[in-house]
């Protein structure tokens, strides 16, 4: 019993992985060489234009842009701390498991203590990698809401609506990678109750991420006209 479910560690584990990682990385080429054909891309061209909007007009806009950038920052700061708290979690189970459950007649020696372990860890570095993520997209975020409201002209040499659009995109996909640690997190928890749960989570994550992230009617309605200038 004990080699069948370790042959299946070995064959669905790394499956179900390199599902992800596949669809990921075909994500990530979508994104760069055809945009508008993920909602990512789209959600992207919609924000520099956006920003365009936002720097014609600081005085006006200069609230409406800050309160914008606050959001998010909000929504960054509440992931960030909800990962931080899960990892500081999972640090003191994984720290305390051999004390605790070694005596417990369920437990399949020191073997199976540190393969738990061994899978509660690899769930504390997709929290430790959303923590990492978001903090860096509140960084990016902060730093945007400063140059949102300064008027352009030769006062401030250097500062675009393509400079300040950099800065928020990079907030942006740094959140995004937080929110994808989150769900890579789904997977390897249930790879505590076993192999095969982990596996059939991890294609249904891929073809559910698959329908959330495709832009199909955007891209024939959309830009239609072509894509804005950068």
């Amino acid at each position: 019993m004990a080699w069948s479910e370790s042959i299946l560690d070995v064959v669905l584990v790394p499956s179900g992985l390199l599902v992800l990682l596949l669809y990921h990385g075909q994500l990530a080429y979508r994104i760069w060489k055809h945009p508008n054909s993920t909602v990512i891309g789209v959600n992207d061209l919609n924000r520099r234009v956006w920003v365009c909007t936002m720097m014609s007009d600081s005085a006006k806009n200069g609230v409406l842009s800050v309160q914008t950038l606050r959001n998010n920052i909000m929504a960054s700061t509440l992931l960030a701390t909800a990962a931080i708290t899960l990892s500081s979690l999972i640090a003191v189970l994984i720290t305390n498991k051999k004390s605790t459950f070694t005596e417990s007649p369920l437990v399949l020696g020191d073997q199976g203590d540190l393969v738990s372990s061994l899978k509660l860890l690899a769930v504390l570095v997709c929290f430790l990698a959303a923590f990492f993520c978001n903090v860096q997209a509140v960084r990016y975020y902060c730093h945007a809401s400063f140059l949102l409201n300064i008027p352009l002209g030769d006062t401030a040499p250097g500062l675009t609506p393509v400079y300040v659009n950099r800065a928020i995109t990079r907030g942006t996909h740094f959140w995004s990678l937080g929110l994808r640690a989150f769900y890579f997190s789904f997977p390897l928890f249930l790879w505590l109750f076993g192999p095969i749960p982990m596996f059939v989570c991890s294609v249904i994550m891929a073809v559910l991420l698959h329908f959330l992230d495709t832009a199909k009617d955007f891209n024939k309605t959309l830009y239609a006209d072509g894509l804005p200038d950068s």
